[in-house]
């Protein structure tokens, strides 16, 4: 069901928006109704009114509603990889990355600073459509169980080198 569809059963049926914008919710966006209000920036309260038919949704409800689900759909079509590391980590980083069977994928920065929030930044990559994560060993095995998608573990081993170099200078 696309956002035409959705105005069309708008227009089409009385309470037939709800009906259709719940199986897009429910069956192509996998997302609780928590989440797009957080994505959409529409008090939950009024989204639960327009859903049980309590109230008609506005001209600005309805176009704040479909710009969230048009922004929703773009995500989902684009191709990407997770970076997920504290943010110096990810200056200089590339935006994005010519692979041998996907073409040109993006590269998106989760930028973290703490093990709970690369966790979490994992689920969020993994539910953003993301085709892969790059995270540090300390998280890998974790985030490797409670996400479906590939985890690519970075081993900066040059970097432990070069910082022992340092180091050896130093005594």
């Amino acid at each position: 069901m696309t956002v035409q569809d959705l105005i069309s059963s708008m227009l089409r049926d009385e309470g037939g928006f709800q009906k259709a914008f719940k199986e897009i919710l429910d069956k192509e966006l996998d997302m609780s109704l928590n989440e797009f209000c957080q994505h959409s920036k529409i008090s939950q309260s009024t989204m639960y009114k327009i859903l049980e038919e309590r109230r008609e949704p506005n001209l600005r409800t309805v176009r704040q509603i479909v710009k969230s689900l048009n922004e929703l759909a773009r995500r989902d079509s684009e191709k990407y990889i997770a970076i997920i590391a504290s943010p110096s980590f990810m200056a200089g980083l590339p935006k994005s990355l010519e692979t041998e069977s996907n073409g040109e994928v993006k590269l998106k920065e989760y930028p973290v600073s703490t093990v709970e929030d690369a966790i979490i930044a994992a689920v969020r990559a993994e539910r953003d459509g993301a085709l892969g994560i790059v995270c540090a060993p300390i998280v890998a095995n974790t985030v490797e169980k409670i996400t479906s998608i590939k985890v690519y573990t970075v081993f900066p081993l040059d970097s432990v080198i070069n910082i022992l170099g340092d180091v050896k200078s130093d005594f």
